[in-house]
């Protein structure tokens, strides 16, 4: 039987090379041995945030995000049995609502939010990416989440967070709900110029202001 400290390497192998059968591997072994799911699926996070500086840093290309992303995907479905079954014991530290905007199909630091704002012990409704402004405002109005959250990875995609804002308060429920964006061309002054609550320059520093903003 694997260890821990071979299922987390495995974990985060599995992602920098891309393999979803290793990702798979990797959790059903830590399953196995009584590996807490949250640190499989961190081990996974961490990997991802590697991926991503190296995608930054052009030395990963877009099929390569993509690539890794699924591999995680696919570690994560097995996982995910077993989350639920402790997510029935505990109780969720409330609603998030979170999509890449409209126009937008990078999903990397998305991903990595969600899956952190799970393993917190949030409720995530998470909505994919290039999410039209019309269902961002329809799921906080279905939903009542605490936060609505939209990444952008592109300057031409992130004038779109403004519509967020507008059409929320048109719907009448911008007052019910705190709004957070995120991705690498947004920024604290972004943020404040569009009126958006707040700012997670990181998925660690957007986790962290959820936790704040909420109370959790």
């Amino acid at each position: 039987m694997a260890s821990k400290d071979e299922v987390i390497a495995m974990a985060k192998e599995a992602i920098m090379e891309f393999d979803g059968e290793m990702a798979e591997e990797a959790a059903q072994e830590g399953l196995k041995a009584g590996v807490n799911p949250v640190e499989i699926i961190q081990a996974y996070t961490d990997a991802m945030g590697d991926v991503g500086v190296q995608f930054e840093a052009g030395t990963l290309f877009l099929p390569h995000v993509l690539a890794a992303s699924e591999a995680m995907n696919a570690g994560i479905k097995i996982l995910k049995p077993e989350m639920e079954k402790t997510k029935a014991e505990t109780t969720s530290k409330g609603k998030v609502v979170i999509g890449t905007i409209e126009g937008d199909i990078h999903s990397i630091g998305k991903d990595i939010v969600v899956s952190m704002l799970g393993i917190a012990g949030y409720d995530v409704i998470d909505l994919g990416r290039d999410v039209p402004i019309k269902t961002f405002v329809e799921s906080v109005k279905e939903n009542k989440p605490a936060i609505v959250g939209s990444s952008a990875l592109m300057t031409t995609t992130m004038v779109n967070q403004i519509q967020i804002e507008e059409q929320l308060k048109e719907a009448g429920v911008r007052d019910s709900v705190k709004t957070m964006v995120g991705g690498a061309p947004c920024t604290q002054d972004w943020a404040d110029k569009i009126g958006a609550d707040i700012y997670g320059e990181s998925a660690t520093d957007a986790v962290a202001k959820v936790k704040a903003a909420t109370g959790a």
